[in-house]
């Protein structure tokens, strides 16, 4: 984010929204009502990963926002560990207001630069949320046939990868050539016509081999208030790796 520019809140009868400048786009928006649910569908889209795996042991994700995916897997996923790593300290004075919980055994935020966070721990994460999106798009140091390689080493045998792209970006065809070409039995590009956004899921371990085959059920260790939420996107999901 630019030094000279603050992040920008939005509040309304029904929501909190986060821009990471004034008139830019909107980069988080929370529910007043139901705070800790998913209110905007790209980071459903980004918990599809449950599908892949089920019950991570420790997710790490890139880039805070307004915390939306950090409460979801903090409330729901209550045998996951969540590490936040967040290169602004702007936006993590903000997660008071966005109802984030406090740091505890299984929730902590960090700041730091998430490109030398996943170099310093390789073979540390089942799952790897990549969401961290300035006001002037995907950082340079957070893509890269470097940075992915650095992502890869960073997971676990097993692990996922979820990456939020920009379509309209022009860094989204070099993004996703450098993820196929480092995950070449593993990816999945699911995009939602409505939306600008494209969720890659990356894997070392072919992801069509674990894609249970009733993944449209609610498996037992996820709550029905998130299964709710998530199922429509499951759903979408599901459909997509059956037309590969």
């Amino acid at each position: 984010m630019s030094a000279d520019r603050e992040p920008a809140l939005g509040r309304d009868a029904e929501a909190l929204t986060l821009r990471l400048r004034p008139g830019g786009a909107v980069q988080s928006r929370m529910s007043l009502r139901q705070p800790d649910a998913l209110d905007l569908e790209y980071t459903r889209l980004m918990m599809g990963f449950l599908l892949f795996e089920p019950e991570p042991v420790h997710i790490v994700q890139i880039g805070l926002g307004g915390g939306s995916l950090a409460k979801f897997c903090h409330r729901y996923l209550p045998r996951a560990r969540v590490t936040v790593v967040e290169i602004d300290p702007r936006v993590i004075a903000l997660r008071d207001e966005f109802r984030v919980p406090p740091d505890d055994a299984r929730l902590t935020v960090v700041q730091g630069d998430g490109a030398d966070y996943v170099k310093a721990h390789p073979q540390t994460a089942d799952v790897l949320l990549l969401d961290g999106y300035d006001d002037n798009g995907l950082p340079a140091r957070l893509r890269g046939r470097e940075f992915f390689e650095d992502c890869r080493r960073c997971l676990r045998h097993r692990g996922v990868l979820v990456a939020n792209l920009h379509r309209q970006a022009a860094d989204y065809a070099p993004c996703l050539h450098d993820l196929m070409a480092l995950f070449p039995s593993g990816l999945l590009e699911v995009a939602d016509e409505d939306l600008a956004n494209s969720i890659v899921y990356a894997s070392a371990a072919d992801l069509g081999a674990r894609l249970r085959a009733d993944a449209i059920l609610r498996p037992d260790t996820l709550a029905k208030e998130a299964w709710r939420q998530l199922m429509p996107t499951f759903r979408m999901i599901a459909a997509t790796m059956a037309l590969r």
